[in-house]
């Protein structure tokens, strides 16, 4: 269309991703800005996150998973904040020789999954790259005034909870770059498929958010780990958290993993990539929290509880563990 006053980045936006801006508040993708508002009497959570091809994603995933996976990632989040999705904005920086199929295709999913969580597109950005596809998600959500859940609040006492189950992503990155480790911890054709799907695209509790608003003393979504993020909450409470790991849940494939190969225990508590939700909650909470939990059909665990002092202790058959690299991090 060499006459059209469209550039091509504008013809892109309007074909791909105009169709997903439906909040009224992105107007159309056609300003430099959107505007919402929060509900009355809410606060705004903000969070950002992303995904690089060969950082966060394989190459060859599909190109509606990794739209997915990066609006999940915001979404978890979200979640551990008690926050309910209000919407998000999208930089995607796309290789020179653009790949249309893909394009479509990873507009597909992420317009699925906005729809699916109730978070709308409501602007962004997109450049070219010389590098590997990046894709950026700034999410927000609301809370009621002054009630955000952090990870500063915890108290000793506090019982410690952590949704689904821990490790599975971790083990399936391995899986994914080494088909063998299949055999070597024995592992039937199920178990490694749902490690692979673990990695490739998370759960995230959004529907657990609420729940985790109304009993949960403090929270964090995670994403780098268990012992890792963890530990974080630990430092910003100021207090300790001891962790019974035999209370650690794990699915069957993780199990497998660990009892052919005992240092994948390792990996699974400090691998990251879970997507889960580790939190506090005072002794009078816990039944509450319990019972929505089974309401919103999400399976939670009691692993620990905090304590005074400093840092995160697992405690396995009678010994404190000691990770060589306690949590995942990009430096």
């Amino acid at each position: 269309m060499p006459n059209s006053p469209e550039s091509a980045e504008d013809r892109l936006i309007a074909r791909y991703f105009r169709p997903l801006a439906k909040h009224p508040g992105a107007l159309g993708l056609v300003d430099d800005a959107a505007v919402i508002a929060p509900p009355p009497g809410c606060d705004v959570v903000l969070t950002t996150d992303g995904v690089i091809s060969g950082v966060h994603a394989f190459p060859d995933d599909r190109p509606e998973n990794i739209g997915r996976k990066a609006l999940r990632m915001n979404l978890s989040d979200l979640a551990a904040k008690g926050a309910t999705p209000l919407g998000f904005l999208l930089s995607l920086a796309l290789p020179a020789a653009i790949d249309e199929a893909w394009l479509a295709a990873f507009a597909v999913g992420l317009g699925e999954d906005a729809e699916r969580y109730g978070c709308p597109l409501l602007g962004g950005d997109t450049d070219r790259t010389p590098g590997p596809t990046s894709v950026s998600i700034a999410a927000f959500g609301a809370v009621p005034h002054g009630k955000m859940v952090q990870r500063s609040t915890a108290k000793p006492g506090d019982h410690i909870i952590v949704t689904g189950t821990i490790g599975d992503a971790a083990l399936g990155v391995l899986l994914r770059r080494d088909e063998s480790l299949a055999k070597r911890w024995r592992l039937s054709e199920a178990m490694s498929a749902h490690l692979k799907q673990r990695y490739l695209l998370p759960e995230p509790r959004n529907a657990l958010a609420h729940a985790v608003l109304q009993n949960a003393s403090a929270a964090i979504d995670v994403s780098d780990g268990l012992a890792g993020d963890l530990a974080k909450l630990c430092r910003a409470s100021g207090a300790a958290a001891e962790i019974d790991v035999a209370r650690v849940p794990l699915s069957d494939a993780v199990r497998a993993a660990i009892a052919a190969d005992p240092a994948m225990m390792e990996t699974a508590l400090s691998g990251g990539d879970d997507y889960e939700i580790v939190l506090t909650l005072a002794p009078d909470k816990l039944a509450a929290f319990r019972t929505a939990a089974h309401s919103a059909g999400v399976a939670v665990t009691e692993i620990g509880r905090m304590a005074a002092g400093q840092g995160a202790r697992f405690l396995h058959e009678g010994k404190t563990l000691s990770f060589a690299r306690p949590s995942y991090s990009h430096f």
